[in-house]
């Protein structure tokens, strides 16, 4: 073929509607010489067959912010592209039967008014007005989107793909991809039957393929990707003459609806309606020997069940009685990808470099068009406007295997609608990875959830507490845990707490130049032998990459210790750098880690007979014997108090954990962890600490030496920042709030105007107040303003607190 281009700087696998919106969204940015392969024609996936709704409706800020770009790039898509799309926002009407609904629409109405987004709250009577057809006799409320509606899956692909091609990129259609090499240089050669492509980088965005072609990068890093196939049936009913004489009323298609406590949508399709149920009793598919993926299911459907759907199909037909009048004309039923927590792979390919996903998209249409802004920032940029860690690749570890997403895949759609309550812990998928005293907290009434596929005691509950499921279904403060966590707080306080802390992310650096090169990687100092300090990565925006804890043993020899969930993303950040000469290494699953702290932690070890120096100073680390048992003692505490982190090898930890727990330790939970790290200001990683915020908006100038020769990442940003000042600033408040703390993103007012957002908050029970942070405009940031916090629908009054911890401003009981 003269045509077949060889060389290209990305190729992107997979011809779906993000696949081109990558492709597209490259070309804009002036990545013209880009290829997509297309096994066989585009859309012949999940793309052909979506009911293409595309609502912006999230608790998930990232989320959010991709959906709400998809509507404002499809609404002007076909000028700009001269292709006709059929594109209809009717807006939606989102029904709420309980007050914890309606807590979760106040929440999402208010981050949908943030990002510029008219969203409203509506009385059951104001929805009747609006939708005549409707039934609300039984409704708290609902929420208004109006920007919400409907989309041609087909034409905004087409669409897509002319307006790549316009720019020069280049689609090949039935030309799959059969391998990929990658060179020693790191760039590629991609393979297909009709030639081979060099390219610098490789985009999987093969939707419920990416697995198969994951597969084909494991030689060179990769692992297999974390997804399964679910089937998914939605309904068309024959055309019904009252909504016709509506629409010739009105001018205008009917807003669609969401029964989200019922779980189903039902749209106006031409002058029928589409009702899209999420079943509890749901099918997956493709997930044993009996029935495997075929090679090729494009422009495929499965059978009907439409038994499967019938409760929710009589449900749908009471709410909107019109349906009644009308039989079912089809049903499509058609697999759709879904990831472990139900949201997409986007970003770097775990442990390939040059290597990105695009897929494993379950609203592939919705997020699609923010989903190729996405891909085209991470690709060309190196960085994303927004943080999106919700979809990065990397948020996934080596727990997620076929079980786990099968498990969890199944969870996610049966429950596609349930509110994500701040005390539940979905119960599939669990025990993928046990701490060795992991029984042995179980027994003391350990309360456990997941944090990078490690169970950690989140509280403990005693004889008669309601551990259920159920007790965990409300927005509030308020639990069988409450007085527990307040136990376990006043316990580090007044004495000694032990919490088992299973998975922190541990890296081992050493070799000749180790010291010189971690200079040039982190914004600060490095401590000396025998210590240890924080360390900040920033991006080259100067935004906040990560945090990692820095012990130094030697002057070329470190232990880098890093949140558990961030483990992949680090090591990689490490690694991807990572000199000739110099080793790292991860030991994350070889160590356990104790949080021993209290003001009488000192008493408990001398009691224990250990001949470590006890009197060691803040900040300082040594190996010691502590009970006859050999570990690291370090002397830090994230709760605030005196204490040490004691660090050992896991055939070591239970006779740790009990000779700890039988001097007298109570054992905490990381609940309680959150309310005493709060009031110490101590910031959580992606969180208070994520890429939407600089290092010195982050309050964290004082771990930035901008002094120093090397040419750390971000510097050239930083000192910018720093001549033309800061646009927010990060603040402790105190907010005077009701029955819930602020969740993250709650926003935060100043005379009527949103002026900044919390980034975490809960309650502080050795301070006895609700505590936020969050990051406010500049000339907010002063001790004593006065702002307000919308915490699901209330503005509570907050004040600004000094720059210093709320608990222990001058950190005399932690140096104690």
């Amino acid at each position: 073929m003269s045509d077949f281009p060889t060389k290209a700087r990305v190729v992107i696998i997979g011809g779906g509607i993000v696949g081109t919106s990558s492709l597209y969204h490259l070309a804009k940015k002036g990545w013209t010489d880009c290829v997509l392969l297309e096994k066989n024609e585009l859309t012949a996936g999940s793309t052909w067959h979506a009911a293409g709704n595309v609502p912006t409706f999230s608790t998930s800020w990232s989320i959010m912010n991709m959906q709400r770009y998809s509507t404002e790039l499809y609404s002007g898509l076909a000028e700009e592209v001269d292709y006709p799309m059929n594109y209809h926002q009717t807006g939606s009407i989102r029904l709420a039967h309980t007050k914890e609904r309606m807590q979760e629409f106040e929440r999402a109405c208010s981050m949908g008014r943030y990002q510029g987004i008219e969203m409203e709250i509506w009385t059951p009577e104001q929805a009747k007005e609006n939708y005549p057809f409707l039934e609300t006799h039984d409704l708290e409320g609902v929420l208004w989107d109006p920007s919400d509606g409907d989309i041609d899956p087909a034409q905004v692909t087409q669409a897509l793909a002319k307006g790549a091609r316009d720019m020069g990129a280049k689609i090949l259609r039935f030309t799959p991809a059969t391998g990929v090499t990658q060179k020693d240089d790191k760039t590629w050669i991609v393979h297909t039957e009709k030639g081979d492509i060099e390219c610098d980088y490789v985009v999987n965005a093969g939707g419920y393929y990416a697995q198969r072609i994951g597969e084909m990068f494991k030689p060179y890093g990769g692992r297999t990707v974390p997804m399964m196939v679910m089937e998914h049936q939605y309904l068309l009913t024959e055309q019904i003459p009252e909504i016709e004489a509506h629409v010739k009323e009105t001018g205008k298609k009917l807003p669609l609806i969401r029964d989200v406590d019922v779980s189903y949508y039902l749209r106006q399709e031409k002058n029928g309606y589409n009702l899209g149920p999420y079943e509890p009793n749901c099918k997956a598919h493709w997930v044993d020997a009996d029935d495997a993926m075929p090679e090729d299911f494009s422009f495929q459907l499965w059978q009907e069940d439409l038994d499967r759907i019938e409760d929710i199909m009589v449900d749908a037909m009471a709410r909107v009685p019109l349906m009644e009048t009308s039989g079912v004309s089809s049903v499509i039923n058609g697999p759709i990808p879904y990831a472990p927590d139900g949201l997409p792979l986007i970003g770097p390919m775990p442990g390939v470099e040059n290597a990105f996903e695009a897929c494993v998209f379950t609203f592939g249409i919705a997020q699609g068009g923010g989903a190729g802004k996405v891909m085209a920032e991470w690709i060309v940029d190196g960085h994303t406007e927004w943080d999106m860690w919700s979809v990065d690749p990397r948020r996934y570890t080596d727990y997620t295997d076929q079980d786990y997403c099968n498990q969890k895949g199944m969870e996610v759609y049966g429950n596609e609608y349930a509110m994500h309550f701040p005390r539940h812990e979905w119960p599939a998928g669990r025990d993928k990875k046990l701490s060795p005293v992991h029984e042995m907290t179980k027994a003391k009434g350990a309360v456990f959830g997941v944090y990078n596929g490690w169970e950690r005691a989140n509280w403990f509950a005693q004889d008669g507490d309601d551990t259920s499921l159920e007790a965990t279904h409300t927005w509030g403060r308020s639990g069988p845990w409450t007085q527990r966590i307040k136990e376990e707080c006043e316990a580090v306080r007044d004495g000694v707490g032990v919490l088992d802390l299973p998975g922190f992310s541990r890296f081992n650096l050493e070799g000749e130049g180790a010291a010189e090169w971690l200079r040039g990687m982190v914004t600060g100092g490095l401590p000396k032998a025998g210590r240890m300090n924080l360390v900040y990565f920033s991006d080259d925006r100067g935004r906040i990459l990560t945090e990692m804890s820095c012990m130094r043993h030697a002057e070329d020899h470190f232990t880098m210790i890093t949140a558990g969930t961030a483990q992949w993303h680090d090591f990689e950040l490490l690694k991807n750098d990572l000199p000739a000469g110099l080793s790292l290494t991860d030991h994350t699953t070889e160590w356990g880690t104790m949080i021993v702290t209290g003001p009488k932690t000192r008493e408990l070890f001398e009691g224990l007979g250990t001949e470590a120096d006890l009197t060691s100073g803040w900040l300082t680390h040594q190996d010691a014997v502590v009970a006859g048992t050999p570990c690291r003692l370090v002397r830090v505490s994230f709760a605030g108090e005196l204490g040490w982190e004691v660090h050992c090898l896991n055939e070591n930890q239970a006779a740790l954990y009990t000779a700890i727990t039988d001097a007298g330790a109570k054992p905490f939970g990381m609940y309680a962890l959150d309310s005493l790290r709060l009031e110490k200001g101590y910031r959580a990683w992606k969180g208070d600490l994520s890429t939407d915020y600089s290092l010195l908006e982050g309050g964290l100038g004082r771990f930035v030496k901008l002094d120093k020769p090397q040419d750390f990442r971000g510097k050239a940003a930083i000192q910018a920042e720093k001549q033309q000042g800061i646009k927010k600033g990060f603040v402790t408040l105190i907010v005077d709030a009701g029955d819930t703390d602020a969740p993250y993103m709650s926003c935060i007012w100043k005379d009527g105007e949103i002026v900044g957002e919390t980034t975490s908050g809960g309650w502080g029970y050795r301070v006895n107040a609700s505590i936020a942070l969050g990051m406010v405009r500049a000339d907010l940031a002063t001790p004593g303003t006065e702002l307000e916090v919308e915490i699901y629908g209330e503005k509570c009054r907050a004040v600004v607190q000094e720059d210093q911890p709320i608990w222990d401003p001058a950190n005399e009981r932690l140096r104690a």
